[in-house]
């Protein structure tokens, strides 16, 4: 326990661009023209097919488009910088590289998805940006093979997310990567009618949405670290999203959720880490295509208000050597119903009041959970606000002892373990 809450504790980081290293990209080799401040866009007119333009130190003034394959870049003291409208570079030709340099500002306009870099174009690649001041970050639209990596994209920060605009869109994009970026005080990171693609070791802070996916399939999730969003990831409409080793630390607020599902089905949600979240794991009608099933397996579901949270039917979802541990609620059904329609099994509970006479690792009885608190709950919502309190603390000993009181049964795990399986690259940490 003690591990696990200095885990939650380290992972509160300063907003600052020098509490992260975003990555240097040197120079490419080869042929390299340099560009002198206010020449850009005159220069890449100017230049063909496979050259390479590397920005001096200083101001260059957008909006810039890109209609030719070609490589731009520059340190981090370069700066194309917007004067205030439109996007401010602008990706029209295949094969188009921006590395290193950094991008200030954008317009304001959301009806034109005003935004730092735009790209419609395939087999482009940004990697290296320091992204500041712009409404929208980097927009990747109808293209393919494109990889957005290890940028740090700083959102605006209003305290109002519909004042933000996205740190990373991928809208129609097939084969692409998201990969090691930063994304900040961002609105969301999104993946939307976009299949194919690889989401991976990014981090994503005080962000509304860590990565939101509509319509989005056989798409893979995997070692990034989302801290301090309202929602962690979200998955609607979607069906073959693999989620591997994702930390997702402090969603918080009445909207909280670690990881939520809307009518998504063929998920693989496996060794993760929730910890700390409202709720946890959160299914709405999911799977909805009856031939489709969910797994949730060795993940840690640590610290939070609600593990796991089903608004309706939880069949054709399977958990299995998960680890509950230290919530307030381990799983809840709206509409007061239960669980049993989801499979449970081998997962360890630190509710679990059975025994394992055999020492086999596995409890000799079913864990089953049954409260009768958490049922009056779900029927009169007001009653969270007396939940943790002597009250309710007596209603779930009332409804064990005396069995006119007995709450029915949310559900059950055949062979509960008796301790929670270690995730090696989450004890690393």
């Amino acid at each position: 326990m003690i591990g696990i809450a200095m885990l939650v504790a380290s992972c509160a980081e300063p907003s600052n661009v020098a509490s992260w290293s975003v990555p240097l990209v040197p120079c490419p080799e080869g042929n390299a023209t340099f560009v002198p401040p206010g020449r850009l866009q005159e220069m890449l007119d100017a230049a063909s097919p496979g050259d390479l333009l590397c920005l001096e130190v200083g101001e260059h003034p957008g909006p810039l488009a890109i209609r030719k394959a070609i490589t731009i870049w520059g340190p981090r003291d370069a700066i194309v910088r917007s004067r205030g409208d439109g996007t401010t570079i602008s990706v029209e030709a295949a094969e188009v590289r921006l590395l290193g340099f950094s991008v200030d500002g954008s317009g304001a306009r959301f009806d034109q998805t005003d935004a730092a870099v735009r790209v419609r174009a395939d087999r482009a690649e940004v990697r290296g940006l320091h992204v500041y001041g712009a409404l929208f970050g980097i927009l990747v639209e109808l293209a393919n093979r494109v990889e957005i990596r290890s940028n740090y994209v700083e959102g605006l920060g209003q305290k109002a997310f519909g004042l933000r605009g996205d740190g990373i869109r991928f809208w129609e994009v097939r084969g692409s990567s998201i990969r090691d970026n930063l994304v900040s005080e961002a609105r969301d990171v999104v993946v939307w009618y976009s299949s194919g693609n690889t989401i991976s070791g990014n981090q994503v802070r005080h962000c509304r949405y860590g990565t939101h996916f509509m319509y989005s399939h056989d798409n893979r999730v995997e070692n990034n670290r989302y801290t301090d969003n309202v929602v962690g990831i979200f998955v609607m409409y979607s069906r073959n999203v693999d989620l591997r080793r994702n930390l997702i630390v402090r969603c918080s607020g009445a909207a909280g959720i670690g990881l939520g599902v809307k009518e998504s089905g063929n998920l693989e949600v496996v060794e993760n880490a929730f910890l700390a979240n409202t709720v946890s794991v959160y299914l709405d009608t999911s799977p909805l295509d009856r031939t489709h099933r969910n797994h949730f397996v060795r993940n840690q579901i640590r610290m939070s208000e609600t593990a796991v949270g089903f608004h309706s039917s939880p069949s054709r979802n399977f958990f299995e050597a998960n680890t509950l541990k230290d919530n307030a609620r381990q799983v809840t059904v709206g509409g007061g119903g239960d669980a049993n329609g989801a499979t449970w099994i081998g997962n360890h509970w630190d509710d679990y009041q059975g025994y394992d006479l055999d020492r086999d690792g596995i409890g000799d009885v079913p864990y089953e959970l049954q409260s009768l608190s958490g049922e009056l709950i779900s029927k009169k919502p007001e009653l969270a606000f007396l939940r943790g309190t002597p009250a309710m603390t007596m209603v779930d000993i009332v409804g064990h002892v005396l069995p006119l009181f007995a709450a029915r049964r949310v559900l059950a795990d055949p062979t509960p373990r008796v301790q929670g399986l270690r995730l090696d690259w989450l004890d690393a940490r």
